[in-house]
């Protein structure tokens, strides 16, 4: 039996709430009026993210600990490896408590910042991992979804951070990093920085998005979880 015209409008309208990838940066399309399309809260954009950062950290976790067992030699090589993050111009605060103590514009933009800083460095740790035999293309397919999970990240922050600005909680001021300080990394001796290297600041940056992430959202809605 066929479907009715106000039928088929109400099953376009639910095909258009839904998101099929799951993207953290995906919001629903919902008609002026319509019935049945769920606009989400800031307290679930702020879900959406901080999920979506715990993956990316664990992500980062394995692809790094796979790292240290199968190529690098020694602990005493690790420990010798890495000196300084290309991040480490980007000030970040140390620890929760300082980390409370920033501005919500302020920590809004060092998650932008962290996430922006990454965005060729990523897509560098792939392209090399993909033309190294060392590495098998499970490793490799891991560097690229970090990169893409980076990407999908800053663009959900940037949900958040909009959402934040209409609701009056933020001011316009945030920005991002500009073209010369999203350059790709440089170790400090001036040569382009290891794979182990990368992975090993990218780690850290991760989890560091995902405390800040938590803690903004702490601020903003303390009903949640805090």
């Amino acid at each position: 039996m066929g479907l009715s015209v106000p039928a088929v409008a109400v099953l376009l309208v639910v095909l258009l709430c839904l998101d099929p990838h799951g993207r953290v940066g995906s919001a629903p399309i919902c008609a002026h009026g319509s019935s049945g399309c769920h606009v989400p809260s800031l307290a679930d954009l702020f879900d959406r993210v901080i999920q979506h950062s715990a993956r990316m950290h664990s992500l980062s976790n394995d692809l790094h600990s796979e790292f240290e067992q199968y190529f690098l030699p020694s602990k005493n090589h690790i420990r010798k490896i890495y000196r300084k993050c290309h991040t480490s111009n980007i000030l970040t605060p140390n620890g929760k408590e300082n980390a409370q103590k920033l501005a919500r514009e302020e920590l809004t933009e060092v998650i932008l910042k962290l996430l922006m800083a990454w965005r060729d460095p990523l897509f560098q740790l792939h392209q090399s991992m993909a033309h190294q035999q060392d590495f098998n293309s499970f490793s490799s397919n891991k560097a690229l979804e970090m990169g893409d999970m980076a990407h999908e990240l800053r663009k959900g922050v940037e949900k958040v951070a909009e959402k934040m600005r209409v609701l009056g909680m933020l001011g316009n001021s945030v920005t991002g990093l500009s073209a010369a300080e999203a350059m790709l990394p440089l170790s400090d001796s001036g040569e382009a920085m290891s794979d182990y290297e990368l992975l090993y600041c990218f780690r850290r940056d991760s989890n560091k998005v995902q405390n800040y992430l938590k803690i903004l959202k702490c601020r903003i809605v303390p009903e949640h979880d805090c």
